[in-house]
């Protein structure tokens, strides 16, 4: 059975999986120009940082490494975030270990763009089956899409 890769939209998908050796593989073969791993280095990975970063590069692929965890999640790591999706060539997949953190961040992205409200954001990524069970994380995703988008519900 293939691994699950939720197309967000034409620029940005997320695998809802932790990469293994072959999957930088697959994704070149899927047409994807960059990866972004948000897995931090304390978590356990298939595939360490450094080994993903050769992947990508044996596979033509521009690797960005941008660990985040909830102990670290801040406007300024979101922020990050979205300039390097804005800046890497497209189209991106965005991966961390089950792709919770991945859909966050990429729906907190993906809201302000078309300036949702937080709420709107939440309906938005459970309508696309992205999992927000952390309430942590999903007070965070509100609030920052509340305060970076055009729309104040």
């Amino acid at each position: 059975m293939e691994k699950e890769i939720k197309k967000v939209n034409d620029e940005i998908s997320v695998a809802a999986f932790d990469p293994d050796e072959n999957s930088f593989k697959n994704f070149a073969e899927k047409g994807f120009k960059s990866v972004i791993n948000l897995q931090t280095e304390k978590e356990e990975q298939k595939v360490s940082t450094e080994k993903e970063e050769k992947l990508g590069k044996e596979n033509n692929l521009k690797y960005r490494h941008i660990g985040i965890s909830k102990d670290n999640l801040s406007e300024a790591m979101v922020d990050y975030f979205r300039q390097e999706l804005e800046t890497l060539p497209k189209p991106i997949l965005i991966h961390c270990k089950s792709g919770k953190r991945s859909g966050a961040l990429v729906m907190m992205h993906i809201g302000c763009q078309k300036n949702m409200s937080g709420e709107e954001v939440i309906k938005k990524a459970e309508e696309m089956g992205f999992e927000c069970d952390v309430p942590e994380l999903e007070q965070f995703l509100k609030k920052y899409v509340n305060e970076h988008s055009d729309s104040k519900n």
